[in-house]
């Protein structure tokens, strides 16, 4: 029984280490040999926390075989409880939200609707011009229309209205 648990500890740790050292370098190497183990499928299901709470599970059996005096079913039992626990914990406190903070450049044309924008090449009558938008952490250049048909001078500063034909449809911004 001892050994089961000791085997569960040091095979939690060692694969920490190994995947924090490593992890980069054996993905390269092996040229996404190991991608099948992802589980992509399961979002809840994540290595860490299931790799986590092997690692509580044989801690904790560890301790509790050494050092109180229940049975081997009942430490199995709670060693069990008290990895589903952790494992759960670390997912929640740790990987769903690091899943979340996760930024992204990419973005849709459709997304700039109501956008602020500000007019660096002059938008003629019935022509096109360009206007800067900022987009998540950066800026970036469009084409644009105005959206009433009006002369829109550079330095001003725009809503987008619409998108039509790759063209962000604006309008002068009155505030």
């Amino acid at each position: 029984m001892e050994a089961l648990f000791w085997s569960c500890m040091v095979g939690g740790i060692l694969f920490a280490v190994v995947s924090v050292i490593f992890g980069d370098w054996l993905s390269l190497a092996l040229d996404g040999m190991l991608d099948f183990l992802s589980l992509d499928g399961h979002h809840w299901l994540q290595p860490m926390s299931v790799v986590g709470g092997i690692t509580v599970f044989g801690g904790a059996g560890l301790l509790l075989y050494r050092y109180s005096p229940l049975g081997d079913a009942v430490i199995i039992l709670l060693s069990i409880l008290i990895a589903v626990t952790a494992a759960v914990l670390v997912y929640f406190l740790y990987v769903r939200p690091m899943e979340r903070s996760e930024n992204s450049t990419g973005y849709s044309m459709k997304e700039l609707t109501g956008a602020i924008a500000e007019v660096l090449v002059p938008v003629p009558v019935g022509g096109y011009g360009e206007v800067m938008i900022k987009v998540g952490a950066g800026r970036t250049n469009h084409i644009a229309a105005s959206y009433e048909g009006d002369s829109i001078p550079t330095g001003t500063r725009v809503v987008v209205v619409d998108v039509k034909e790759g063209a962000l449809m604006v309008s002068k911004l009155d505030l």
